[in-house]
């Protein structure tokens, strides 16, 4: 699809300020994520570098596509050395975490000096997202997600499912689960496994205000009995379920052949997919993801963003990532990749407002909790995760009652954060 470029007087007219006192060529080296490297995605950012180039001659950028352990751990050493990358994405959920090692830039002069046109085309709520305290700002907000769940319609149809039938709540889920294991397939992969599934079931039940952490008070936000009634379903699936995490690529493949039913995930599992369909090996869709009761969904949501390093070419850097989240650039992606992103007015646009995968994942996003609210505020305690993942295990595996094993994982959250 073909999305008509805006004029470029805009970044011309700033370059000047951008580049004052930097004479000469100025090298940038930008990271993103590994699956923002590959492919339709990554012919996309090299016409953003091309085209940014075209007006900035003297900058030369490098591209460098990352996986998140290796996107985060690479910033946080590279901030200490100063030989981390100039421009850069990652999870607004890891911003404290990239402010406490020094990698992000304060820009909020440079956001107030952008015309108001650039400004308004954000979505406000994520802005302030990024700004944890007046004058300060740590990021631009860029691409986002929320949860679905991908189903394999001829596994389905083979367990006499009907695939237009809704899963109106967590019984017609598991009843769906049953039929699955008659045949022979399996229907979930292992949703104990990870904090990102974990948080798939217990926004099934939760509200968005009952999951992260309260700093200002030292507690966990996750509500015991509603984290008893989460674990209970992973203990109700687990007869039904693969034995690998959905980020394994084990079950990524079962569900490719037709031996798996559900994987809930986001938009990024979706090219695999959709190549494995051109190629009439998969037959499939997607839903929101179901909730305890009917008219109730669950769903994780979150947000990356586009960070500059308080290096000396701050300012072309800024420049240039101003421009890849500026209207053009982002409908053209979310046209093409049907990502979703934190442009509003591109998101608005009739060209890209159709995107059946950009649809699914602003419906899901308006169910989902948060990942790990607040952002750019403080880091979450390093063990937060484990020992909510080892108190689930504890429960999926019968060492405990769902309601025991909850009220003793909130219990120990609390402390893990008080004591940090």
């Amino acid at each position: 699809m073909t999305i008509t470029m805006r004029p470029r007087v805009l970044w011309l007219a700033l370059a000047g300020a951008a580049l004052a006192g930097h004479a000469g060529a100025q090298e940038l080296d930008y990271w993103v994520y590994s699956d923002f490297a590959q492919g339709e995605a990554l012919e996309l950012q090299q016409s953003f570098i091309d085209e940014f180039k075209a007006e900035h001659p003297e900058v030369e950028i490098t591209i460098s596509g990352r996986g998140d352990d290796d996107l985060l751990t690479g910033q946080i050493a590279g901030a200490a050395s100063g030989t981390g990358p100039d421009v850069f994405m990652n999870s607004t959920s890891l911003g404290a975490i990239l402010v406490e090692a020094g990698a992000l830039k304060n820009i909020y002069e440079d956001w107030m000096a952008m015309p108001e046109e650039f400004r308004k085309q954000f979505n406000p709520d994520l802005i302030d997202m990024c700004s944890p305290e007046p004058e300060v700002m740590y990021c631009l907000p860029y691409t986002g997600y929320g949860s679905f769940m991908y189903r394999n319609l001829a596994v389905l149809k083979e367990a006499g499912i009907d695939p237009d039938a809704p899963i109106r709540d967590w019984e017609d889920w598991k009843a769906q689960m049953e039929k699955i294991e008659a045949i022979g397939k399996k229907a979930v992969p292992d949703m104990s496994q990870t904090w990102f599934s974990v948080a798939n079931a217990y926004s099934g039940v939760a509200e968005p205000g009952e999951w992260g952490i309260d700093f200002e008070n030292d507690k966990t936000l996750i509500e015991p009995d509603k984290l008893a009634a989460a674990a209970q379903l992973l203990v109700d699936m687990k007869p039904y379920s693969t034995g690998t995490s959905e980020d394994d690529q084990a079950t990524k493949d079962l569900f490719m052949s037709n031996e798996l039913a559900f994987i809930v995930g986001g938009p990024w599992i979706n090219p695999i997919f959709e190549q494995a369909a051109e190629n009439g090996d998969l037959e499939y869709d997607w839903v929101l993801v179901p909730g305890a009761e009917e008219g109730k969904h669950g769903g994780v949501k979150g947000f990356e963003f586009i960070g500059v390093a308080p290096k000396e070419n701050a300012g072309i850097s800024w420049l240039f990532a101003a421009y890849v989240a500026e209207k053009s650039q982002m409908s053209r992606w979310a046209a093409a990749l049907g990502r979703y992103n934190s442009n509003d007015e591109a998101l608005a646009d009739p060209e890209v407002s159709g995107h059946p995968l950009l649809k699914i994942t602003n419906d899901a996003a308006k169910n989902a909790i948060f990942n790990r609210p607040p952002f750019f505020v403080e880091a979450y305690p390093a063990d937060y995760w484990s020992v909510l993942l080892d108190g689930i295990a504890s429960i999926v595996e019968g060492d405990e009652t769902p309601d025991e094993g909850a009220a003793r994982i909130v219990e120990e959250l609390d402390e893990v954060i008080a004591y940090n």
